[in-house]
């Protein structure tokens, strides 16, 4: 998923950026993960319904109930998250910039609004006893609502607080149209994050190692290709 999201950043910007709009696609594969290995995955916890405060650097894991591939599992959402902002202010941000904010935004924002609705005890939780909104919760599947939100705000707020790109208007105030430079990168990029969500998409619905309730003929794999 990351590569496409490389490919498809990298083939958007100007040569002369490439190499700043790839650096910022491995900070959030790695330094994320960091940050949220450390923080995230604790706050992302159930505790109360605001945050959670458990599993500090995966202290007390495994359980019964949680297991490094929860982990994994959610640690994919977040560096989706950052690459969506990263997007958004392509071309505009400087790398020591974009790692800080970049860090705070897995670490501490993004896991907060993640227990908020998917947690068993987030105040917006459809997994509550006693649910907000009409009593049904907000049913967020996969979690893409909120993935997207979070990204999609951050990445508006970013794009408003850097302004332009350096050459996208002229002395006379008209838009300039800045070309990226290679078609090339984002139909592949473009067909290897499609081939990505077939695996992403039908992990998140947990079901894909079960069978169907009318018999094993149709098992594992099916699931996978009928949610496809």
């Amino acid at each position: 998923m990351q590569l496409s999201f490389g490919m498809l950043c990298a083939r958007s910007v100007r040569a002369k950026n490439t190499m700043n709009i790839m650096l910022t696609i491995i900070l959030d594969a790695a330094t994320d993960d960091l940050f949220y290995y450390l923080f995230g995955f604790t706050y992302d916890s159930p505790f109360n319904g605001f945050i959670g405060c458990h599993y500090f650097a995966l202290g007390s894991i495994p359980l019964s109930s949680y297991d490094y591939n929860n982990f994994l599992y959610q640690w994919a959402f977040v560096i989706a998250v950052a690459g969506i902002t990263s997007g958004s202010i392509a071309e505009r941000t400087q790398f020591v910039a974009y790692l800080i904010y970049s860090s705070f935004l897995t670490g501490f924002v993004y896991p907060v609004v993640s227990h908020w609705f998917w947690a068993t005890d987030g105040w917006a939780s459809a997994f509550r006893t006693n649910k907000f909104l009409f009593d049904s919760g907000i049913i967020d599947f996969a979690v893409f609502g909120f993935v997207h939100i979070v990204g999609g705000v951050a990445g508006l707020w970013g794009a408003l607080i850097e302004g332009p790109r350096i050459g996208r208007f002229d002395h006379t105030g008209r838009s300039v149209t800045l070309r990226g430079h290679s078609a090339a990168l984002v139909v592949l990029g473009t067909f290897m994050l499609w081939f990505g969500w077939y695996g992403f998409n039908p992990g998140s619905f947990n079901k894909i190692s079960s069978f169907y309730a009318f018999g094993t003929i149709m098992a594992s794999g099916a699931r996978w290709g009928r949610k496809r």
